[in-house]
């Protein structure tokens, strides 16, 4: 949690002592004076919530503690913990009010001596009651502090038993004695209720009950980030004002990790986006398309299996599919073993597509990572660049440059660009570029590897 909203709770809370203190005092010496065991019982409320307000205090700086090695969703329930607390001093409270009432009523006891003060002093209480009342509900809103809320509520109360108080003794005034007694009733009856209202929210969240609206909020936010397929479940908790989402979401099994990795980092921007304060635990799970390619679905049989391959040729001749797969392997490996992976890989593509598909793998060496070597002297750069100017004669592969050539363990390694028509398909492009690598790698054996860029003319 932010130091701000940190410090904005703590001052709330402290302004509610402030006002809880001095306010119990006035009616309850009030209360005494005139016998109003109304008053007298309104003072012992606010007494409570004097000491409330003190717990509220010391919790919200114990909740807002990041997370640590033995709380690893916070602190935030501790808040829920003390508004218990409260809630059993409101009851315990409610019940003492009303047994005292009824032994008044039962014994006949005098009715209080009235004058403007009492009434003074309750309607001061309302006004003040009133101003905190709203001021701690806006920031326990704006924190979600269940422990500012109880206070909120508390305060709430004050200002229904005040009203309650000043009914009482007017009715007492006018004669009727039972009025003070009724009037400490009705303040133990509006207790009990607003502890009742409490209670409820409070427990629920002690059971992990899912925060209202807050599941739906979260599946839409996550629904709506690029590349989520799905959302096999999503749970929802809340702890002190951190909303806390577990999420299972599925997304394409031939996404790699990195780009997966990104819709993680998006899905929380978005849920913190819709719930201001949350936590995301995002599971991803690999689902199949119905849109993925026969490519795509070999590629991820490949991949499923540790294997490199390349040059993945699908056709389709109606009653069965042909597939042809580069296979790159160790190149030291001994033929029986690479082909045994070549077998189990064919099995893997069956299994995927049915025993009406043809696989044909074609094995080579897979390249060395890091290959040691050295460029070539600049006469044989040059050498090979006149060889590949001659290749590409007037045809329609162009302008050799950027020629650079690499002596390697493995052979000579050639890398050039070219230009080509602009609007030559890529296929012809291609086509064109092989037959020169072709004759290069004839006219020079000691090559083992051409890499050509071929690119429209006039582009750097």
């Amino acid at each position: 949690m932010s130091q701000s909203v940190a410090s904005i709770k703590a001052r709330v809370a402290a302004i509610s002592v402030l006002a809880s203190a001095s306010m119990a005092a006035a009616k309850f010496v009030v209360g005494i004076a005139i016998g109003s065991l109304a008053l007298i019982s309104e003072a012992l409320h606010s007494s409570v919530d004097l000491v409330a307000t003190l717990i509220t205090w010391v919790v919200v700086r114990v909740s807002d503690r990041p997370a640590d090695e033995g709380h690893h969703y916070g602190h935030g329930k501790i808040e829920s913990l003390s508004a218990l607390g409260v809630i059993a001093m409101l009851y315990v409270l409610a019940g003492g009010i009303l047994v005292e009432a009824y032994s008044r009523l039962s014994e006949g006891a005098p009715p209080p001596v009235l004058s403007a003060i009492p009434f003074v002093v309750l309607a001061l209480d309302i006004v003040v009651n009133l101003w905190r009342a709203r001021a701690l509900h806006q920031t326990a809103v704006a924190t979600k502090s269940q422990a500012l809320a109880a206070d909120a509520l508390h305060f709430a109360s004050d200002v229904l038993g005040s009203f309650a108080v000043i009914v009482g003794l007017a009715l007492s005034g006018l004669g009727f004695a039972w009025g003070d007694a009724g009037a400490a009733i009705g303040v133990a009856v509006m207790i009990s209720v607003l502890g009742l209202r409490l209670g409820r929210s409070t427990i629920q969240t002690l059971l992990d009950r899912a925060p209202d609206g807050v599941s739906e909020k979260a599946s839409e936010a996550i629904s709506g980030v690029a590349g989520v397929v799905g959302i096999e479940r999503l749970r929802a908790r809340m702890v002190g004002p951190t909303y806390f989402i577990d999420a299972i979401v599925q997304v394409p099994r031939t996404f790699p990790i990195d780009r997966i990795e990104q819709i993680k980092r998006k899905a929380q921007a978005a849920v913190t986006g819709a719930l201001d304060d949350a936590d995301l635990t995002f599971t991803a799970v690999p689902v199949a398309r119905d849109n993925e390619s026969v490519r795509e679905r070999i590629m991820v049989i490949a991949r499923n299996s540790g294997l490199a391959i390349h040059h993945v040729t699908v056709h389709d001749l109606g009653e069965k599919l042909t597939v042809s797969i580069d296979l790159e392997v160790d190149g030291n490996m001994p033929l029986v073993e690479a082909h045994d992976i070549a077998h189990q890989l064919e099995r893997h593509i069956v299994d995927e597509f049915g025993s009406d598909v043809e696989v044909d793998t074609h094995i080579e060496p897979l390249e060395p990572e890091l290959p040691h070597g050295a460029d070539a002297p600049a006469a044989r750069v040059e050498e090979i660049r006149q060889a590949l100017i001659g290749f590409a004669g007037d045809g329609a592969i162009n302008d050799i440059h950027n020629v650079r050539v690499r002596d390697t363990e493995a052979g000579e390694v050639v890398n050039f660009h070219c230009h080509a028509a602009a609007a030559m398909s890529v296929i012809a492009v291609h086509e064109h570029v092989d037959e020169i690598e072709r004759s290069l790698r004839r006219e020079f054996p000691s090559v083992k590897r051409v890499i050509s860029h071929a690119e429209p003319p006039n582009v750097d």
